[in-house]
């Protein structure tokens, strides 16, 4: 494929980038690749100015770069036709989905699927080998339903989700259009809901349901528990990592994104685009405003403000945080001060 082909496919998209083109050269493209990594034929990246050694050494025939003119005189000089925008990895995604498209099995019923007479199917469904569809559930159309799921009764999923294999979908939970749910994931078990008594726990039955909407993506061995009452609901656009617990009665808003390992106590009411980092734990009840961000590990036990930075256990302003650090780097010399003047005064 043509350089400038690859340009035009983009087209709509690449104009919103204020894209600047070399159009010097026109080669043949045949690949996406790392920068590191790419050898002739391929179209590879670079996100900013501290990548430019790559620049000078990669393989790469064409480079998607930033609007910057080192660079960019840096890969003319070398012979590599280019690309420039203001977002090069948003670019070099949208190419990369132009030469790799991951694999649709076609519309077909497998005949060791078990499927009750009382689910409704929509057309063009594709059922693989032993999946079990129980009572009154529902299916849209173009579903891509991978080997070994299960769905318990009344569940309901869209159009276009794709659900991988051995993923499991309780029941009466609610999966929107355009869904992805990885393996392993479990949407809809029972929230960890246990009363305790004289004697012992009593487990208190979670009648609720989990409700995931449209373009909902959860990573794999990731869990979404249903609460007692009411519902468990994961907004729009909402991306959600592997090994990622969302427990009984959250609500997590549009857009955001949850990192692996993080995990959301009962209760937990996330705003949009809200970004967690890797293994960030959420207490009970906790309310976390639109746009904040958590950083990898932050332990947040009071509520979030909207736009706030968190890190740290438990989590606190990043401001603050940074000063704290800098202060437990100092704590040796500190201990050795406060000894010193202890001695003064003995």
């Amino acid at each position: 494929m043509k350089f400038s082909e690859i340009i035009e496919k983009i087209g709509d998209n690449a104009s919103k980038n204020s894209l600047i083109v070399n159009k010097e050269l026109n080669p043949d493209i045949y690949g996406v690749a790392s920068i590191d990594e790419a050898n002739k034929g391929n179209i590879s990246y670079v996100e900013g100015a501290k990548f430019a050694p790559f620049v000078n050494k990669t393989n790469a025939t064409a480079l998607i770069l930033p609007n910057n003119e080192t660079l960019q005189a840096q890969a003319s000089d070398r012979g590599i036709v280019w690309i420039a925008a203001k977002e090069p990895r948003l670019m070099f995604a949208q190419v990369l989905a132009i030469f790799y498209q991951p694999w649709q099995p076609a519309p077909e019923i497998h005949p060791t699927a078990i499927i009750h007479p009382t689910a409704k199917i929509g057309t063009d469904v594709h059922i693989a080998a032993h999946v079990v569809i129980q009572p009154n559930v529902e299916i849209g159309d173009n579903v891509c339903i991978h080997p070994n799921v299960v769905i318990y009764p009344d569940a309901k999923i869209g159009d276009r989700t794709i659900l991988h294999a051995n993923c499991t979908i309780h029941e009466r939970a609610q999966i929107g259009k355009d869904c992805t749910i990885h393996s392993g994931a479990v949407i809809g078990a029972e929230g960890f809901g246990f009363v305790p008594t004289a004697t012992g726990w009593l487990k208190m039955q979670q009648s609720g349901c989990t409700i995931l909407e449209d373009n909902v993506e959860v990573g794999c061995n990731s869990a979404i528990d249903r609460p007692a009452l009411g519902e468990t609901r994961i907004c729009k656009s909402t991306i959600i990592d592997n090994l990622v617990q969302v427990g009984h009665g959250c609500k997590i808003g549009s857009g955001c994104a949850l990192a692996g390992q993080v995990g959301l106590a009962g209760g937990v009411e996330v705003g949009n685009r809200v970004i967690l980092g890797g293994q960030t734990g959420v207490a009970n009840e906790v309310k976390i405003g639109d746009g904040a961000i958590a950083a990898a590990k932050a332990g947040i036990l009071g509520n979030v403000e909207p736009g706030e930075v968190v890190c740290g256990s438990p989590s606190m302003p990043h401001k603050q945080y940074l000063k704290v650090s800098v202060l437990l780097r100092r704590l040796p010399e500190i201990y050795q001060t406060i000894k010193q003047l202890q001695k003064i005064r003995e």
